[in-house]
């Protein structure tokens, strides 16, 4: 009886040990807009509320409505690097591509292609002359030329006492007009800020 019940309960240890070695993770699918704050770096409820409050301003910027007004057309812009000066990594592409997508859905500007986009678009043109039909190959040197250039930065402050921080993040943009380099308007987002309390090491 006595060899029964040790056998009973070494089986019950291996099957936990096996359920707690296991290789298949555990997953929840949450809503898109949940916020989920994990560790307490940039996440993507971050990239939103900086995004949407950026847009806002800039949708809304007399200056901009002022200097688009002056065009013929639709004003064309070009998104330029948004560069990370943080002590993170951070995919800065996303929040110039969100930017892009909302304003050109506004319907308050056009865009033109920008890094690797258009050196891929302007190699495929080139190769066009030599291997597509006079009638269908693109002309070169016909480019829209844009009106103005977005660009901005991601920043981060950084205070600590203890195994307590704060991180307050600072994303800038800014839109000039390429010919004239005057600054068109300028946008800052520092609504981001978090206080990380780290736990103490448990004896």
């Amino acid at each position: 009886m006595k060899i029964k019940t040790i056998a009973a309960a070494v089986l019950a240890g291996v099957i936990l040990l096996a359920a707690g070695c296991s290789s298949n993770p555990k997953v929840t699918r949450v809503d898109a807009d949940t916020q989920m704050d994990l560790s307490g770096y940039w996440n993507d409820t971050d990239v939103r509320i900086v995004c949407e409050s950026l847009i806002n301003d800039c949708l809304n910027s007399p200056r901009v409505a002022q200097a688009s007004a002056q065009k013929r057309a639709l004003p064309v812009i070009i998104v330029g690097r948004f560069r990370n000066d943080s002590d993170e990594h951070i995919d800065t592409t996303i929040i110039s591509s969100r930017m892009e997508i909302a304003i050109l859905n506004s319907g308050l500007a056009d865009f033109v292609a920008a890094g690797d986009t258009r050196d891929d678009i302007r190699d495929e043109r080139q190769q066009q002359q030599s291997w597509s039909s006079e009638e269908t190959a693109k002309a070169l040197a016909n480019e829209t030329g844009a009106d103005f250039y977005l660009s901005g930065s991601v920043k981060t402050i950084i205070d600590q006492a203890g195994k307590t921080s704060t991180r307050t993040y600072f994303v800038s943009a800014e839109l000039t007009d390429i010919e004239s380099n005057r600054r068109i308007w300028i946008g800052q987002d520092d609504s981001i800020k978090k206080v990380i309390k780290t736990p103490g090491a448990k004896l």
